[in-house]
């Protein structure tokens, strides 16, 4: 009984996530307007690359914690830049998200993103490297 309950609640989450996530076209919009704080604008371009990003921090074939970031993590950050947008915005970038068809393109932000993982990776290497050697 308490798996099944389990499984629906996990139903809803991945519901309401996916619900927020569809307010990544519309935060994408808002990073580039000219209205948006600079530290909004940096926080909303972390959000969107690392939600398009294919790398998570957690990988999704860990058992439970492999959701985390999908359930939890993307939609906080999601719903914080939200916050941090003005209204007005939010609502026009709305109804211009609607009229585009998929996920924008934009490959100065997929070179940094894949950039700072590269970063990231030689980091870790050279601290193991250096810590068993």
């Amino acid at each position: 009984m308490c798996g099944k309950r389990g499984i629906i609640i996990l139903q809803k989450l991945k519901q309401i996530a996916k619900q927020l996530k569809s307010n990544l076209i519309v935060l994408y919009l808002s990073y580039r307007d000219p209205r948006v704080n600079w530290y909004a604008k940096w926080f909303t371009l972390c959000v969107v690359a690392y939600a398009f990003s294919p790398i998570d921090f957690i990988p999704d074939f860990i058992p439970v914690l492999g959701y985390v970031d999908d359930l939890i993590i993307v939609p906080l950050g999601i719903v914080l830049a939200l916050k941090m947008i003005p209204s007005d915005v939010i609502e026009e970038n709305k109804i211009k998200a609607q009229k585009i068809q998929g996920k924008p393109k934009n490959w100065f932000t997929a070179t940094l993103f894949i950039l700072v993982w590269v970063l990231l990776a030689f980091w870790i290497a050279s601290y193991v490297y250096n810590k068993f050697s």
